[in-house]
């Protein structure tokens, strides 16, 4: 399925990430960047999803190209990626820049997004040696040539409902000694101060505390949901890999903001408002309205500390040779 980039937690409405893409309400990090899962495409209009994706990969790149860089140095040479879950292929093409000797394999379930992926691999000059596979997560990921060497899934496995079953089918995809590089949570993205000088002080933590109930929620209502304790080392242990290594790359995008990242906020803002209205009182949706008023001077159109601070974690794991 696409990747989406979740909410800042890295999982959730608002985002979605290898292309960095998710499907919840309270899309915002770069979390969000990139789902691959079981979920039912149709009720998801990805044409409409797909400026949002790309906007928010694109957005997060540099701390996906500290990623890459970092997995360059525990697989230096690896003859095929993957990118479980790759959404419109934004993280694809970071691989591929990083990996220049590699093909590159994206895996997603909806076509639509694989389109643009393969029209990004054309613009962006690898076209020869990318290619796509629709299938969705829960399934594996598809028919690949020959084993992979590396498998990226960046806040794709969340969408699964049995995530142990789909890292098994990661594994199976994957030669001897090659490396999983599992991209989930993280720490939740802030775009403004805890006093916004709107409404009650912490409206971002109280947000975040109702997408986390969604989030569990999302969870527990994807086809064949099994609950796992969300201890990512010991799951690539339990599915047979050894945990190599774990480190989290911080995004930091100061105030002020460039008019993409400033867009960006609203657009995540926006989705956070939207997908989690029921579960926030009426002031804090009073603050988020003015918040994304245009015409306010106070919003996040238009104020001077707008930011947007997250860091994304990535754990590694080998299949023994």
């Amino acid at each position: 399925m696409a990747q989406d980039h979740d909410h800042d937690s890295g999982h959730g409405p608002a985002h979605h990430q290898s292309g960095a893409h998710d499907h919840g309400p309270s899309h915002g990090s770069g979390q969000s960047h990139g789902h691959g899962g079981s979920h039912d495409h149709t009720h998801m209009d990805f044409s409409q999803m797909l400026p949002m994706l790309v906007q928010e990969a694109e957005l997060f790149s540099p701390a996906y190209l500290q990623a890459a860089e970092w997995l360059r140095g525990q697989r230096p040479d690896p003859r095929l990626i993957v990118d479980a879950g790759s959404g419109p292929g934004v993280i694809s093409g970071l691989l591929a820049e990083k990996f220049p000797g590699a093909r590159v394999v994206a895996v997603d379930g909806a076509e639509t997004l694989l389109a643009e992926a393969r029209a990004r691999a054309g613009r962006l000059g690898f076209a020869d040696r990318f290619s796509t596979i629709e299938a969705e997560l829960s399934e594996g990921v598809g028919d690949l040539e020959y084993p992979a060497d590396l498998l990226w899934a960046s806040r794709s496995l969340h969408h699964v409902g049995d995530q142990r079953a789909a890292l098994t089918g990661f594994v199976r995809s994957l030669a001897p000694g090659g490396t999983l590089a599992l991209l989930e949570g993280g720490l939740p993205t802030r775009f403004l101060p805890r006093d916004t000088g709107i409404g009650r002080p912490g409206l971002e933590a109280r947000i975040d505390a109702v997408h986390d109930e969604w989030f569990t929620r999302m969870r527990a209502e994807l086809p064949g949901s099994v609950a796992e304790t969300e201890d990512w080392p010991a799951l690539l242990n339990a599915v047979g890999l050894r945990h190599t290594a774990t480190r989290t790359f911080l995004l930091d995008l100061p105030a002020p903001v460039s008019d993409e990242a400033r867009a960006f906020v609203v657009t995540a803002l926006t989705r956070r408002r939207e997908g989690l209205a029921e579960g926030l009182d009426a002031e804090d949706l009073a603050a988020l309205d003015r918040l994304l008023d245009p015409d306010d001077k106070a919003g996040v159109h238009h104020r001077s500390d707008v930011f947007i601070l997250t860091a994304m974690t990535v754990y590694v794991g080998v299949k023994p040779e």
